[in-house]
């Protein structure tokens, strides 16, 4: 066996570890300073794969700031006022500015609206949301209590605002329920719609109807305005 060979096969095994390390999953979560929900009425939920790992709300922060509610993570994190309730139709929206793009990360997370809540905070929840990131895709998910997907791991389009990295970047998200469907739209234009039967089935959503709140990944900053339900 040559000496080149030897050094070749140290060498891959060197690059392995660095490849892995990018994957989303495998990144770490911080601690974000001063964390905790100080928002009053809401609370939050981390995703199970960091409360495995001893993360809490109070590693991320969730705290009112003038007009706006400040998030910043940490853990990505589900919240919620158990008092926001929407049923039949519906829209759920709120302006979304992340004030630089990518500031606590190595690659773009996503932030937006969370509907259909139900069962929140216990090991049987379940909700839908659909999120936006600052490089222009969005993403529609859920948990049922697992995690679904409904567009894959995120679709580009150019209403999403696309910025470059420590850029401010500004989104609207609005998710509807009307009819037989539900919706997403972003800045003004509707990027995802299927019917409820797609969305309320086994392993997804109970129903439409339930809680509506917030949502961030991990290591992510954003300042939350106009959160807001109306009836369709």
């Amino acid at each position: 066996m040559s000496r080149y060979f030897i050094l070749g096969v140290i060498a891959a095994l060197l690059f392995i570890p660095s490849v892995f390390s990018q994957n989303p999953q495998d990144e770490t979560s911080r601690v974000v300073a001063g964390g905790g929900v100080t928002v009053s009425g809401w609370t939050g939920k981390v995703d199970a794969r960091e409360a495995g790992q001893g993360m809490t709300v109070n590693n991320a922060k969730f705290a009112k700031e003038g007009y706006a509610i400040h998030v910043v993570t940490g853990p990505a994190i589900t919240y919620w006022n158990p008092a926001n309730k929407a049923s039949g139709d519906y829209t759920v929206s709120a302006h979304f500015r992340e004030p630089k793009f990518m500031n606590l990360n190595t690659h773009p997370h996503p932030y937006g609206i969370v509907i259909a809540g139900s069962d929140l905070g216990t090991e049987q929840q379940s909700y839908l949301y659909c999120a936006a990131y600052g490089d222009g895709k969005f993403i529609v998910r859920g948990m049922g209590p697992a995690p679904f997907q409904m567009n894959g791991r995120g679709t580009a389009d150019p209403a999403v605002h696309k910025v470059a990295v420590g850029e401010p970047v500004e989104q609207d998200i609005a998710v509807s329920v009307k009819g037989d469907s539900v919706s997403c739209s972003i800045n003004g234009k509707a990027l995802w719609t299927a019917p409820k039967t797609d969305v309320v089935a086994a392993g997804k959503l109970k129903s439409t109807d339930g809680l509506y709140g917030l949502r961030s990944a991990h290591n992510t900053e954003v300042f939350v305005t106009g959160l807001k339900m109306t009836k369709n």
